[in-house]
């Protein structure tokens, strides 16, 4: 549109890929159902173009929430490649035809979720640094600080996990981004420090440590971070077992999606617990993310 002083082009909106293992579609109280109850006022403040696989927005439609979901496009059943085109469009350059962030509801008992286009559309997101939502806390939370990042302040809604003084956090990197999660917490020290407790495993539970004592002093901040065994030697399936138990909701795994590792199995068993509580956890998994995030979770509780 041209108008007498400048030139206005068109932004595209922003575009979600959805899609949800059968178990979180189906019931009245699935979690795709919850994810358009509680992020409506998020949804609709973003104005958001959604691009559905098949049988997810068939599910959407049955419970009558396609006004919630529009606009979309409609990908094809994932039995007919429809998991695959999301991956395509998440690498894909033009903003017309990319997808921004990727919301894929995950059963952790659904073996599809292991498919080799499942594991492609989560290790290309962290490559490409667009959000992978894989469980419903993660979307919720996700949707309700996006839209506050674009000037909403209409939206909040009543999202536990908010008194950090009762809540846990952990902080996970691989050996290649060790420096970026120092970065980032140095960076978002105040936020992190408001924590109740700190978790993380290995080497960088000892490094975080060290960043607190020069931050906090030699003593105060030597148990900052309470550091469990590496990933490789089962630090991961320590601090699963506290997702499990609901006692951390949130994580930041900066994940080297370059590198063959040889704890894979435990890396996705961590995330295999957000999963199985997944009204309660959320793991964030990139450096880009991770900081847009703690930006935008300390603005929102400002």
């Amino acid at each position: 549109m041209m108008t007498n002083d400048s030139l206005t082009v068109d932004k595209p909106r922003l575009r979600i890929g959805l899609i949800a293992n059968r178990a979180h579609q189906d019931a009245p109280d699935s979690a795709l159902v919850k994810l358009f109850q509680r992020a409506a006022k998020s949804i609709q403040a973003l104005e958001i173009e959604w691009v559905v696989v098949g049988r997810t927005l068939d599910a959407i439609q049955a419970h009558g929430l396609l006004e919630q979901c529009s606009p979309h496009v409609r990908f094809p059943y994932g039995r007919d490649g429809g998991l695959m085109k999301l991956v395509a469009h998440v690498v894909n350059s033009d903003p017309h035809n990319s997808i921004d962030a990727v919301i894929y509801l995950i059963d952790p008992v659904d073996h599809s979720s292991i498919f080799p286009e499942a594991l492609a559309l989560k290790r290309q997101c962290v490559i490409h640094r667009k959000p992978f939502l894989s469980t419903l806390a993660a979307a919720c939370e996700w949707l309700e600080l996006e839209a506050l990042a674009i000037g909403s302040r209409t939206h909040f809604t009543d999202t536990l996990g908010l008194d950090l003084q009762q809540e846990s956090i952990a902080l996970i990197a691989h050996d290649a981004l060790k420096p970026n999660m120092l970065q980032i917490a140095e960076k978002h020290f105040a936020l992190l420090d408001q924590f109740a407790h700190r978790y993380a495993t290995g080497t960088t539970g000892s490094l975080l440590n060290q960043l607190a004592q020069k931050r906090k002093g030699e003593e105060t901040g030597r148990h900052w971070v309470q550091p469990f065994l590496s990933g490789p030697m089962g630090g991961d399936a320590q601090i699963a077992e506290l997702v499990l138990e609901r006692k951390i909701r949130r994580i930041v795994f900066l994940e080297d999606p370059h590198v063959a590792r040889q704890h894979e199995a435990d890396i996705q068993l961590l995330e295999r617990a957000a999963r199985t509580v997944t009204d309660f956890a959320l793991v964030v998994s990139d450096g880009e993310g991770s900081d847009r995030w703690l930006r935008l979770l300390s603005e929102r509780l400002s």
